[in-house]
């Protein structure tokens, strides 16, 4: 008779691809059993969930920012780990911009991490920054612990974190290969960029970052992963149009993945017709063709991953017309629910989103001990009502700033509990969210 913390009988559950009913055995925030419903005689707090709720793995979002430190206003480690648990999210991995300083060397890693220290009510890892110059300082940040590293190729929108050129993709990559790392890619090419149009007119400022820029970028990358052997995982694909370029490479053996997010799942441009800048991405919401392509892309696999690239910042950086305000979209604690209320009308199941949302994400990040219910990996996991739902009210989100897309919008799906390390998420009590390295190492 194994001696465990917590048992935990779900009549639901997404346990190894598909949705059945098990019993989860947890010990020392571990699961340590995994075993049919009913079926066991481990000692230890018993929890029964209800017939009308799925128990799905805490969710890994690898796509976050923080802005913590230097812009902590912006969010804060404090908020955005608050809404990930709130959305059922139960490890984040930060980007390295646009906290200031930027983590591009490792004592810019050594202050992210004592901003966050005791602040996480979730836990959080971080990917480090390829930046020109920083060459040398790639080594010791993914020896320090990064799980890999972030660049682009156009203007970042902050001056501290300068985009690479063809050049310097390819020496990062040949940097990053050289410890098999991994190589994360905002994928526009400037030279297909047209200045952003004054005004409100998302269609235009849509139009000023054609599909066209994905696709030459993505080629880039494909050739720097080729010439290289680097691993390069293209971040926030928004162009169906750049698919076939992912898939032909990915059927040649180069080693190119690439992740979608929530917002061009849900949202198009015709969404913004009025100009709110809450719906200000880069790369921008496309039209209905584009967004059906996206879930091609996902259905066959050529993309593996949907993380949020929750990018907040306070209200009044969103104003001023869209040529100038702040691209970002806060979705940390809604990807989940937006996620689920488009895959289900398009005839996808709750594991479909498990595989997108937690499983495949925790791979890409190398934290398999994350994302799945199984035995050995942590006991972290999202209790979620799926056919149970609520309108957005931006002034409910644990987010900082109550801004949002989905503003007024109904999403199914409500987060009813979330559980870290074999314990619910207490929002009201000190957070235990732990901060790790590469592995899952604390």
């Amino acid at each position: 008779m194994p001696v465990v913390d917590q048992v935990i009988e779900a009549p639901r559950a997404v346990v190894d691809g598909r949705e059945q009913g098990c019993t989860i055995l947890v010990r020392d925030g571990r699961i340590v059993g995994v075993e049919e419903l009913g079926g066991s005689a481990s000692t230890g707090q018993t929890v029964r969930l209800d017939d009308d709720v799925v128990l799905l793995p805490g969710l890994v979002d690898t796509h976050v920012h923080c802005n913590d430190p230097g812009r902590a206003h912006w969010e804060g480690f404090d908020h955005a780990t608050r809404a990930a648990a709130a959305g059922g999210v139960t490890t984040i991995v930060d980007m390295p911009l646009n906290s200031v300083p930027p983590t591009v060397d490792v004592a810019a890693l050594a202050a992210k991490r004592e901003a966050a220290a005791g602040r996480c009510f979730v836990d959080v890892a971080f990917w480090g920054g390829a930046v020109p110059g920083n060459a040398d300082d790639l080594r010791p940040l993914w020896d320090d612990g990064v799980l890999g590293f972030k660049c682009f190729l156009a203007d970042s929108g902050v001056e501290e974190f300068a985009a690479l050129d063809e050049a310097g993709l390819h020496g990062a990559a040949q940097a990053v290969a050289s410890f098999d790392g991994l190589l994360l890619v905002h994928a526009e090419d400037p030279g297909s960029l047209l200045p952003a149009p004054k005004g409100n007119d998302y269609a235009g400022f849509a139009e000023s970052r054609p599909p066209e820029a994905e696709v030459v970028a993505i080629e880039a990358v494909v050739a720097a992963s080729k010439a290289t052997g680097c691993r390069i995982h293209v971040v926030h694909l928004a162009a169906a149009a750049a698919l076939p370029v992912v898939r032909a490479a990915q059927d040649a053996g180069i080693l190119v993945t690439a992740e979608t997010c929530p917002h061009y799942l849900t949202l198009t441009a015709s969404d913004a017709s009025d100009g709110d800048a809450a719906f200000k991405c880069c790369p921008p919401l496309r039209d209905d063709v584009n967004r059906d392509g996206l879930w091609v892309g996902l259905r066959d696999g050529t993309i593996d991953l949907v993380a949020s690239d929750h990018s907040p910042s306070p209200a009044e950086l969103k104003t001023g017309g869209l040529a100038d305000a702040w691209g970002g979209v806060s979705s940390l604690q809604l990807g989940l629910s937006a996620t689920w209320s488009e895959a289900r009308r398009r005839g996808h199941g709750l594991d479909d989103v498990v595989r997108w949302m937690a499983t495949a994400p925790a791979d890409l990040a190398g934290l398999g001990h994350k994302g799945r219910i199984a035995e050995g990996a942590d006991a972290d996991l999202c209790v979620l009502a799926p056919d149970e739902s609520y309108v957005v009210d931006p002034a409910r989100l644990e987010h900082r700033h109550p801004v949002t897309p989905y503003a007024g919008r109904t999403l199914a799906g409500v987060v009813r509990q979330t559980w870290l390390a074999g314990r619910p998420v207490d929002l009201d009590a000190p957070p235990r969210g732990r901060l790790l390295g590469r592995g899952g190492s604390r």
